[in-house]
């Protein structure tokens, strides 16, 4: 039988505006991913010159930064999370070793 997650930690605040996905500060993808394996960058954000209309509230489907102290074979347990700008780079700051 095959299960469907349907909680995920909430984005609850995202800085990178120029994302496609970031319509008030808010990302509206059904779900991002974060990290490179060592960084805890959003790896979903996109830039196309447009932003999406969609009125998602974007969850956290997975997190390959495993020494965080809320990712769980690569689950994160969070509440939720942020995502801010470190340089030009949407990071997670909710991210804690």
């Amino acid at each position: 039988m095959k299960t469907k997650t349907l909680e995920m930690p909430e984005v609850a605040e995202c800085a990178a505006v120029e994302c496609a996905y970031n319509r008030d500060r808010m990302c509206r993808a059904r779900a991002i991913t974060v990290g490179d394996g060592a960084q805890p960058m959003c790896d979903t954000a996109c830039n196309t010159g447009s932003h999406t209309r969609a009125e998602f509230i974007a969850g956290v489907g997975a997190c390959k930064v495993s020494p965080c102290r809320h990712n769980n074979d690569l689950e994160c347990q969070a509440d939720i999370i942020r995502v801010a700008l470190s340089g030009s780079h949407p990071m997670c700051v909710t991210f804690e070793t």
